[in-house]
C-alpha cells in the first residue's frame, strides 16, 4: 500500500503542538497541581490559543495511531503485527516508566526542595499505555474482519464511509461517550475512563477512515471548509463565554470539526515526502518520550531568571525542543541498544533488525 506522507506530517504535528501545550502549563497557576514545575509569574493570555488546542490534540493522536494499525497490517499476520506493536509500544512504555518519568519526577522534586523518591509510573507516557490496550483486544477481531473481505459488515463500513453520513455518526458517538463518562472536565484525558473510551472511538474512527479508500478521502476534502467554519465558532463561542461551563457534547463536536479539518487540509497539501519529514516522522516519537525530561531541566535553568515571562516561555520552548532533538541525533539515534527503548529499529546494517515472525 502507498505511503501516506500526510499522515506521518499530522503525527509529526502533533507532537510538536504536544510539546508548545507543555512548555505552556508551566506558565498557568494551575500547572503544579498536575505536577508541573511553574513559574512564579503567570501567563495568563497564553491560556486563550491552549483551549483552543486542548480539545483535540490528544484525539488526533488517538486517530493518526489507528490509521498506522490499518497500514501496519497490510502485509502482516496477527502475530507480525502484535509482536511489532509490542516492540514499538510496549518496550518504550515500559522503560519510559521505569527510567525516564522517575528522572523528570526527581527534577521536580530537587526544584521544590521535596524529598526524593523513587516514582515509577506512566506518567506522560499514558498515552502509549491507552493504545497497546486498543491494539491487544481490537487485532483479534481485525483480522477476523480482513481475512473475510467480502464479508458483509465490512462491504457496509467501506459504503458508508464515502458518505458525509459517516462523519455524522463519529460525531455522535463522541457525543454519546462524553454522556456516558461524564467527564468532569473534557480535556483531562490521562487516567480517566473519558480518556479511554474517546481515545478508543478516535483509534477505531482513525482505522475506519483508512478502510474507507479515497472515497472517504474525497468527501472528507469537500466539506473541509464547513469543518472549520463550525470549529471556529464554537472555539468563538467558548471565548465569549470563558467563566462559564460548555456543555461537553459541543466540545466533542468541536474537537472533531478541528480534526476533520485537520485531516482534510493534511492530505490536501502535505501527502508528498521530503528531506524534513524523512528525519522528523523518525524523531518525533523519541522526542515524546524524552521531552519532559528538558522541559523540566529548562524550567530549573529559566524560571528564577528576572526576564519577561513572553521571552521565558519562548526560550523554555526552544531549549525543551532543541535538547530532545540533540538528545536524539546524539544519542539515541545512533546507539544500537537505545534504538529500540525509543520505538525505534535497530540500524540494518548491523544485520541485528528483528525477524520477520
Amino acid at each position: 500500500m502507498k505511503r501516506r506522507y500526510d499522515i506521518d506530517w499530522i503525527r509529526v504535528i502533533a507532537i510538536v503542538l504536544l510539546l508548545i501545550y507543555h512548555t505552556a502549563i508551566g506558565f498557568q497557576p494551575w500547572g503544579g497541581f498536575i505536577g508541573f514545575i511553574t513559574n512564579a509569574e503567570p501567563w495568563d493570555t497564553l491560556w486563550i490559543p491552549m483551549t483552543m488546542l486542548n480539545v483535540w490534540r490528544i484525539p488526533i493522536l488517538f486517530y493518526v495511531s489507528g490509521m498506522g494499525l490499518y497500514l501496519a497490517i497490510q502485509n502482516r499476520n496477527l502475530k507480525q503485527v502484535f509482536v511489532e506493536r509490542f516492540l514499538r509500544i510496549g518496550l518504550p512504555l515500559i522503560f519510559g516508566s521505569v527510567a525516564i518519568v522517575p528522572f523528570h519526577l526527581w527534577l521536580l522534586q530537587l526544584y521544590y526542595q521535596r524529598d526524593n523518591a523513587y516514582l515509577p509510573n506512566m506518567g506522560h507516557l499514558w498515552f502509549l499505555g491507552n493504545i497497546l490496550f486498543y491494539v491487544t483486544i481490537l487485532l483479534p477481531i481485525i483480522f477476523f474482519f480482513k481475512n473475510r473481505s467480502d464479508s458483509k459488515i465490512r462491504v457496509f463500513c467501506k459504503k458508508t464511509l464515502s458518505t458525509s453520513y459517516s462523519l455524522a455518526i463519529v460525531i455522535f458517538l463522541f457525543v454519546l461517550e462524553t454522556l456516558v463518562s461524564k467527564p468532569m472536565v473534557f480535556e483531562m484525558y490521562a487516567f480517566t475512563l473519558h480518556g479511554l473510551l474517546l481515545g478508543m472511538l478516535a483509534f477505531i474512527s482513525g482505522f475506519l477512515f483508512m478502510l474507507g479508500g479515497e472515497p472517504f478521502w474525497k468527501m472528507l476534502l469537500k466539506w473541509r471548509w464547513l469543518f472549520i467554519i463550525v470549529a471556529v465558532a464554537l472555539f468563538s463561542i467558548r471565548t465569549v463565554k470563558i467563566s462559564e461551563p460548555v456543555p461537553h457534547y459541543l466540545l466533542a463536536i468541536e474537537s472533531n470539526c478541528w480534526i476533520f479539518s485537520m485531516l482534510a487540509f493534511a492530505h490536501k497539501y502535505l501527502n508528498k515526502n521530503s528531506r524534513q519529514l524523512k528525519y522528523l516522522k523518525d524523531a518525533a516519537y523519541p522526542v515524546y518520550i524524552i521531552h519532559m525530561v528538558f522541559l523540566y531541566m529548562g524550567s530549573i535553568l529559566l524560571f528564577p531568571l528576572k526576564i519577561d515571562v513572553a521571552i521565558k516561555y519562548l526560550l523554555l520552548l526552544f531549549f525543551t525542543i532543541g535538547g530532545s532533538l540533540a538528545f536524539y541525533e546524539f544519542f539515541i539515534k545512533r546507539i544500537n541498544w537505545t534504538r529500540p527503548l525509543f520505538g525505534l529499529k535497530y540500524f540494518e546494517k548491523n544485520k541485528i533488525i528483528i525477524k520477520k515472525l
